[in-house]
């Protein structure tokens, strides 16, 4: 990837869609970038690692965090709290890295907001069955969490019109390309 200079790439899409597996994999074809780690209250899920997928921490500790100005951005998701520390972000700038963001629809706008060049770029199923259909099939979480999911979908469907991008991940490989493609 040829960069003049380090970027932000703020990733959404509703649960299902594949922005974690297309964030990865941007980031494991460009030394360049890295994933922004996002701090949550949310439990760690079995394959999981601390400093690696998530900042995990109580409510009380995000809370203190929040008092004390620590997040770029916040939001209550699903009955848990997310949010992107400034310091992350402020040392992986200062490193030259080009962040890229792993992140809800309300988050990327914070964001671009605070980063003003940050490339805000949505990713969506095919359609809204094949979408449910990948969350179901991911089986990471219960029918519960599947339906306060599926309940935000309108919500973040609704928010791509604020994006600079939109791409359909129909196929893995062909969606990765539209995107270097985008921020090339």
């Amino acid at each position: 990837m040829n960069r003049t200079r380090e970027k932000y790439i703020a990733l959404s899409a509703p649960s299902g869609a594949g922005k974690t597996t297309i964030a990865r994999a941007l980031v494991a074809r460009h030394p360049e970038m890295v994933k922004s780690i996002s701090a949550t209250t949310r439990t760690r899920r079995p394959q999981e690692k601390e400093g690696v997928d998530y900042y995990f921490m109580s409510k009380s500790e995000f809370k203190a965090k929040i008092a004390s100005g620590a997040f770029v951005e916040y939001e209550q998701v699903h009955g848990d709290y997310y949010g992107t520390l400034v310091a992350v972000i402020d040392r992986l700038h200062a490193a030259g890295k080009s962040v890229v963001f792993d992140i809800d629809v309300k988050g990327a706008l914070s964001v671009k907001k605070k980063y003003p060049e940050t490339i805000l770029i949505f990713i969506n199923a095919p359609s809204k069955d094949e979408l449910i259909t990948r969350l179901r099939n991911r089986k990471s979480e219960n029918e519960a969490t599947i339906a306060k999911r599926l309940a935000r979908m309108e919500m973040e469907l609704d928010h791509a019109k604020f994006f600079d991008h939109i791409v359909i991940n129909d196929t893995l490989e062909h969606t990765i390309e539209q995107i270097e493609d985008l921020i090339c």
